[in-house]
């Protein structure tokens, strides 16, 4: 006889509230003594033990996690202040993210410094299952460079889970969007080869989800005559789909891996984003190198190219 593994229990839970939802939760952790300290962009981040409960301004939505977060969300945030039962029941409330389809995201569009990283993963029933055990969530809501890296081991070690990762280079970046002279055409060329190599290992997916960024003719028209058939989809919000989230830690994984690297070769912490401090490193660059590093490591398109150079005020 089969001997039967007990499922991990659940540490991590996410789900929207109402603001009245947000303030009558609020009221429930005082009653019960959890301790509130001030956290970014939340309402409200409140402890007791090892569980935790943060409750984000955008949305509101809630986040539980650590020891004790299953029976937290079953017996009290379910019952008490949601008003219904979703632990359990995700292939009730989302069935097509548990049905065979690709997930396809990206990492580096807004980030002056860096490639452009874009990923796909195949996901079924067993594998979204244990994407959901595992922790597995949209990249941008994880804010330790070691969980995504431990994340993006468990999507690679999960038999099935095939993925692809393409990365587009600055320089190469540089080079395609002189030519296609729009973003969200090179975003699309980039979802087609993902989606392609990812048929080349599974060729009977019958779907590709991603985020919504521009007309879905644009991937159609993109793919080559093999990915064609394909049904795609793109919504807001794709990230909330496993497949799509497992995507977005490994295009982030990729990306921070280039800036480290990149990093250590240049002598210099290379930061994320458009921020002054990006500017600032990269005048220090073009001061010890000359104005072509900028074609190397940075999208060239951006208007921080120009201040950089200064030839447009800040």
């Amino acid at each position: 006889m089969a001997s039967i593994e007990n499922p991990r229990p659940l540490s991590l839970f996410t789900a929207p509230l109402t603001s009245a939802q947000a303030a009558k939760l609020k009221g429930m952790l005082e009653e019960e003594n959890f301790q509130f300290e001030p956290r970014p962009y939340t309402l409200y981040f409140a402890q007791k033990d090892k569980l935790s409960l943060a409750v984000y301004e955008k949305g509101p939505k809630i986040v539980v996690q650590g020891k004790g977060t299953e029976e937290f969300v079953k017996f009290r945030l379910e019952p008490e202040i949601l008003g219904e039962a979703r632990l359990g029941y995700e292939e009730v409330h989302s069935p097509e993210m548990f049905q065979p389809h690709f997930g396809i995201d990206e990492s580096g569009k807004g980030d002056f410094f860096g490639p452009l990283v874009i990923a796909g993963v195949y996901v079924d029933r067993g594998i979204a299952r244990r994407f959901m055990e595992g922790g597995v969530q949209d990249s941008k809501r994880i804010g330790s460079d070691q969980r995504i890296r431990t994340l993006a081991a468990l999507i690679k070690q999960t038999q099935g889970a095939v993925s692809s990762v393409v990365e587009i280079s600055p320089a190469k970046y540089n080079d395609l969007f002189e030519k296609i002279g729009n973003l969200n055409r090179l975003l699309a060329w980039g979802h087609a080869r993902v989606i392609e190599n990812l048929l080349d290992l599974r060729s009977d997916c019958p779907r590709a989800l991603s985020d919504q960024f521009a007309n879905p003719k644009l991937i159609q028209a993109a793919l080559m005559k093999k990915g064609r058939s394909i049904q795609l989809q793109q919504r807001t919000k794709a990230e909330a789909d496993l497949a799509v989230a497992a995507a977005s830690i490994l295009a982030r994984e990729r990306f921070i891996d280039w800036l480290e690297r990149t990093g250590r070769k240049f002598k210099v912490v290379i930061p994320r984003g458009a921020s002054a401090q990006v500017k600032k490193i990269a005048r220090e660059l073009v001061q010890a190198h000359s104005p072509g590093i900028l074609n190397e490591l940075t999208k060239a398109h951006f208007k921080t190219t120009a201040e950089v150079r200064g030839l447009d005020s800040e």
